[in-house]
């Protein structure tokens, strides 16, 4: 466990000190989901570098009884796709945390996954929007029930407001 963290920290010490050079730096929307662990959430990327990006998700689900908030933060990494201006694929890896609560107790809990993900990234170029569609196959480390039976793949769709 202590060789991963180390192994993170010296990814992002590397990452942090270029210059981000992207068609946007910011962008700020919804993300909307598959609905394994959350069918819609605020979404939040960022530009830590020209291909870096990180992307910050806070969603939620709600089953009647049952109800889910998900936490996941990504990496990703951007490259262009041919002559088209603004528009990117991107691979990457990330984590996701998910508080499950629900009237029956073997529906509560929390579990933790980690996901490689990839997808494209479109930003106009004449009004500040971005959209995202992405895939997100997931591992459950800890899992709070066997609902997911620790895999699942997700995907999404992002529009967000680019500053």
């Amino acid at each position: 466990m202590k060789k991963i963290f180390c192994t993170l920290a010296v990814v992002f010490a590397f990452i942090t000190v270029t210059q981000a050079q992207s068609d946007y730096k910011n962008a700020i929307g919804l993300r909307f989901g598959s609905g394994y662990y959350d069918v819609v959430s605020a979404s939040y990327k960022t530009f830590i570098s020209d291909p870096g990006a990180l992307e910050f998700n806070a969603g939620f689900r709600s089953y009647g009884s049952w109800f889910n908030l998900s936490l996941a933060g990504s990496y990703q990494y951007h490259f262009p796709i041919g002559a088209v201006d603004g528009l990117k694929w991107f691979v990457g890896g990330g984590a996701i945390v998910n508080f499950s609560s629900s009237s029956y107790d073997a529906y509560r809990g929390v579990s933790l996954g980690i996901f490689p993900t990839g997808g494209v990234d479109y930003k106009f170029s004449n009004i500040p929007l971005n959209l995202t569609v992405d895939l997100r196959p997931t591992i459950n480390i800890v899992e709070a029930y066997d609902y997911y039976n620790n895999f699942f793949v997700s995907g999404g769709v992002a529009a967000r407001y680019t500053f």
